[in-house]
């Protein structure tokens, strides 16, 4: 059996979700990935993760420089997970919330939120993809 490519087991994933939640996450894949050309996607955590896919300067892993954010299912709550967010202006209409190891974490409530806020998270990925050390 051939092994399935990073877009495959992320597909794969969100296959599984119930039909709600699955609208959502995909809406909010196409977003992440059409933000960049350099953001690449897998499953890490079992969720689906996106990360930068270009060159970077040396670092320890354990900082997870490279991680943009992963989409969290948490009690049926859509959750993105901004593993080094805090370095991102907080954006008001978003509501994130900062946590002190470093992470922000946005809460989705519905498809027609994450519509909603489109903009302003394609806004604070492109800011975190410019704080990026090539």
């Amino acid at each position: 059996m051939e092994k399935q490519s990073d877009t495959e087991l992320v597909t794969a994933l969100v296959e599984k979700l119930d039909a709600e939640n699955k609208s959502t996450v995909e809406f909010l894949r196409q977003l992440i990935l059409n933000t960049d050309n350099e953001i690449g996607e897998q499953v890490k955590w079992n969720s689906p993760s996106f990360y930068f896919t270009g060159e970077m300067k040396a670092f320890n892993p354990k900082e997870y420089k490279r991680d943009i954010l992963v989409i969290n299912i948490h009690r049926g709550a859509i959750l993105l997970v901004f593993p080094t967010g805090a370095t991102i202006t907080d954006i008001t209409d978003l509501k994130a919330v900062n946590y002190p190891d470093g992470r922000k974490i946005i809460k989705i409530a519905s498809l027609e939120d994450a519509k909603a806020k489109q903009k302003s998270l394609q806004t604070i990925i492109v800011e975190w993809l410019g704080k990026v050390e090539k």
